[in-house]
């Protein structure tokens, strides 16, 4: 039961990881991976999947919820989590007609949290999606500071908040997710109460958890670190570790872990 993971301050492991396609990681060792990592959640990014294309070896999976938000659109985006315990209620939605149908957001309340899963836009070539992606961050936000407990959020919010987040920042300035509006905004929304978890441990250049396929960038470390666990500022008594699994592949994005209570 969730009530014993709270009080009793077991760690609490949540998994978060942009798969490029489930179907895709599936091939490449996906499933050994959860069974190993054996996380009390899983929130997985870019499922690109309908429910019914999913792995059945990961549908069946036993010992876990799952909840499912495919896009509308066939092999786009997508999120899923994976859940040891049952939440109280899901959301799926924001009450955008647009976004909602993108499948880029699950919501599971607990009785002392929610967890939130996002898969932000990306802002595109010459920015074409930019004005999309900031009308989607202001949604985002606006939804959950409406929410009532305190918030786990992870995702992979396609923007490198600061310098040491990016291997090359003079190169990239004004780019898709190193625009100053980007970067802004996750500033602004910190602010109004939240956490960059990995910051709490470790603040330090060189840590990424996305590398293009090209030029060979992540064996050379030339990468971006734009997934994120972010939580609440009242939970930060309560957090244990926050970490980058850069040793696991089967994605262009690596895994990032939170241990929380």
């Amino acid at each position: 039961m969730f009530s014993k993971i709270w009080y009793n301050k077991n760690n609490m492991k949540i998994i978060s990881w942009n798969l490029n396609g489930i179907r895709a990681a599936f091939k490449k060792g996906l499933l050994e991976f959860i069974k190993s990592q054996n996380a009390d959640f899983f929130c997985f990014q870019e499922v690109r999947a309908k429910i019914e294309e999913i792995p059945a070896e990961i549908k069946n999976l036993k010992n876990y919820y799952q909840f499912w938000h495919p896009a509308k659109k066939g092999g786009w985006s997508g999120v899923g989590i994976l859940a040891k315990t049952k939440p109280l209620k899901v959301i799926y939605k924001i009450n955008d007609e647009k976004i909602d149908q993108e499948g880029r957001i699950i919501i599971l309340e607990f009785a002392k949290f929610y967890l939130v899963n996002v898969y932000f836009v990306q802002a595109g070539r010459e920015l074409i999606k930019l004005p999309d992606k900031l009308r989607f961050n202001k949604k985002f936000e606006k939804f959950c500071l409406k929410l009532k407990k305190p918030i786990i959020i992870a995702g992979d919010f396609n923007v490198a908040h600061t310098e040491i987040d990016l291997a090359n920042p003079k190169e990239n300035e004004g780019k898709a997710m190193f625009t100053k509006e980007e970067r802004k905004w996750f500033d602004d929304f910190l602010k109004k109460g939240f956490i960059d978890a990995f910051r709490v441990f470790n603040r330090e250049a060189g840590n990424y958890t996305w590398w293009t396929w090209r030029a060979n960038a992540r064996a050379r470390n030339i990468g971006w670190r734009i997934d994120y666990f972010l939580i609440s500022k009242n939970l930060k008594k309560d957090l244990k570790n926050c970490s980058i699994l850069k040793n696991v592949f089967g994605s262009d994005h690596a895994p990032i872990r939170l241990e929380v209570f």
